[in-house]
């Protein structure tokens, strides 16, 4: 069973598309019915990667709103809602139900539905005389955004800043960590699975663990299970592992400047919700899907951006050369470009080119579309240097340093503000031991060019802490609170005792090789520590471990409490295909953020600190 959350997701939308009924083989319902659909600005951006407007036309959806929307009536006609399950879509449901928008009103709900706000539903309706407009109510448990079939977002902002903030509560931290179980038992009702959850003790990862397991355990005594897998003890080989991880794990995978092909692409171009707009060849704004559809990006998305280049190269003489064949064997022009207006020849030989042209035109779009696109982050790279940015961070991690001369040369050189703060940053957690002379030349440098310096002085303020940090009694530290430097601290301490925790020869993230750890399920000092969790079972000490929970497993969800990125995802799914055999590992997160939007909330954090010079909070 191959867990393929894309398909699973996109399934779910059709059926609830169709007015909740049974498909047939085609994915669309037996009997077509037109019908209107709403969502609101979550749901949305649900839609947006999977579903495009001609797959609304399949599924016989006529029109879609926003739900906030001012929208005229539609009488004869059903209504599919799909929105999250708050107080003001419930009003505005009530709203249009009274005043008979439309001829019923199938209501689906991104998860489940509080029970007030459903009597909220119930009241108003009653009050307004419109309980019959209402059809049937559904929770749907899709509150999470599918990008491609290994990598989905819980698209809750600023979870970073929340559970690092100093002034933050154990009330917010708790309906914080509630709200990420919520959508992480989404995940896992749609792939119907139960894992065996695995993560390190303390902090958000072990809570977030906890609370699934606990929600989980609540569900399966429920009569409406949604977990299709029966038995009580699946082997864990046909069971996948879910691993939770905090961002303070591994800090500088969220900070660095990286020169493969999608995170280049995501951090320099704002690639959001598989889409992006670049300069067009004829000036104007292009904008472009990059998705599981475009075979050029699935193929190529993990090489290096040279690598891409050349790749588009090929690709382009390739396409240059299955041209002049075809034109050759019609009688066409050698060379002249493929439009399908000069074909002569033999009636066999102009079938086989009629036949050939959409897929030649769909490869030459293909094509043109990443020429575009690299052409404009060549001119990027040139502009900011960013390909020595990246070169140099990668040597200070693996050295665990770099020279003055140099880093000061970089912080004087080409870039954005926000590239040097992120390289200055880089600096700080890479070295062993704080230069305060050093330090200070870096600040100066940085005002110097106009940066807002809140983060890089939050960084050095919690690494700071950590010799007192080390010797701080754990048990003693009970406030919930304390995570924002205990687990920060430790996690850079980590990072300066010892490089190897970051990044071996190969590349391989602390985060990609704790994963394949946990995958094997051999005996490993970095795991052995970790808890372990099993809805299924019966329940025993907090997170204790039996044999059978340990693997190995043939899947894996790893998931990034505080904010993720397409270089761990990359990662991650180089590491799959180099298993023997492949493994099948899908990487989640609270939100994607790239550099600069990690670097905005470590500002953030460091301005809530009282840290920082105000002078400019500028990216550019």
């Amino acid at each position: 069973m191959t867990l393929n959350l894309r398909q699973k997701q996109t399934e779910c939308i059709a059926r609830m598309l169709n007015l909740n009924q049974p498909l047939n083989a085609t994915g669309t319902a037996n009997e077509e019915v037109y019908k209107i659909l709403i969502y609101d600005k979550f749901c949305q951006n649900i839609l947006s990667p999977l579903i495009h407007v001609k797959d609304l036309r399949k599924h016989g959806v006529t029109l879609y709103f926003l739900i906030d929307k001012d929208r005229k009536p539609v009488h004869d006609v059903p209504a599919v809602y799909f929105v999250q399950p708050n107080q003001s879509n419930v009003q505005r449901i009530v709203s249009d139900a009274s005043r008979s928008l439309y001829h019923t009103l199938h209501l689906n709900f991104s998860t489940s539905i509080p029970r007030p706000l459903l009597e909220d539903l119930a009241t108003g309706t009653l009050n307004s005389d419109s309980t019959h407009r209402i059809s049937k109510v559904h929770d749907q448990y899709l509150e999470f955004v599918t990008l491609e079939d290994n990598l989905f977002s819980l698209a809750h902002k600023s979870c970073y800043v929340q559970l690092n903030d100093p002034s933050a509560g154990d009330r917010e931290i708790e309906e914080l960590v509630e709200k990420i179980v919520g959508g992480l038992f989404c995940v896992l009702a749609t792939l119907g699975v139960v894992p065996v959850i695995r993560c390190p003790r303390g902090g958000p990862a072990e809570m977030v663990a906890s609370a699934l397991d606990q929600r989980i355990r609540d569900h399966l005594l429920s009569k409406n299970n949604l977990f299709s897998e029966g038995g009580n003890f699946v082997s864990s080989f046909q069971r996948p592992v879910l691993c939770i991880f905090d961002r303070n794990f591994e800090l500088p995978v969220a900070i660095q400047h990286d020169f493969r092909y999608r995170p280049l692409v995501h951090d320099v171009l704002g690639l959001k919700l598989n889409r992006l707009s670049v300069q067009g060849e004829k000036g104007g704004m292009r904008s472009y899907e990059l998705d599981s559809s475009d075979s050029f990006w699935v193929a190529n998305g993990s090489l290096e951006f040279p690598e891409v280049a050349v790749e588009i190269e090929t690709q382009l003489n390739k396409y240059k050369k299955d041209v002049d064949e075809v034109n050759k064997r019609t009688g066409g022009t050698h060379g002249a470009e493929f439009d399908g207006t000069d074909l002569i020849g033999n009636t066999k030989h102009l079938m086989n080119a009629v036949n050939s042209l959409p897929e030649l035109t769909e490869r030459k779009q293909v094509i043109d579309k990443h020429t575009n696109i690299a052409t404009t982050l060549l001119g990027e790279i040139k502009e900011r240097s960013l390909d020595s940015y990246a070169k140099k961070e990668n040597d200070m991690m693996v050295r665990g340093g770099i020279e003055r001369g140099e880093l000061l040369g970089v912080l004087r050189g080409k870039g954005t503000k926000m590239d040097k703060l992120r390289f200055a940053i880089m600096y700080l957690i890479s070295s062993e031991s704080i230069n305060q002379s050093e330090v200070e030349a870096v600040e100066a440098a940085l005002r110097e060019s106009e940066v807002d310096t809140a983060a890089f002085q939050y960084v050095k303020k919690i690494k700071s802490l950590n010799v007192s940090l080390a010797s701080a009694n754990s048990a003693s530290r009970s406030n919930i609170v304390d995570w924002a430097e205990k687990l920060y601290g430790q996690s850079i301490s980590a990072v300066t005792a010892g490089v190897k925790n970051l990044l071996s020869n190969d590349r391989q993230l602390a985060l990609a090789r704790t994963v394949e750890a946990l995958i094997e399920g051999r005996p490993n000092p970095e795991t052995d520590s970790y808890l372990s969790f099993d809805p299924r079972a019966p329940k025993s000490g907090s997170g204790a471990s039996s044999s059978h929970l340990k693997g190995p497993f043939k899947e894996a969800i790893a998931f990034m409490i505080g904010g993720g990125n397409y270089v761990e995802y990359c990662s991650l799914q180089e590491l799959a295909q180099h298993q023997q055999p492949a493994k099948h590992i899908i990487y989640g997160t609270t939100e994607i953020l790239t550099g600069v939007d990690f670097v905005e909330q470590l500002t953030l954090l460091g301005q809530k600190m009282g840290l920082g010079n105000v002078a400019s909070t500028s990216t550019q």
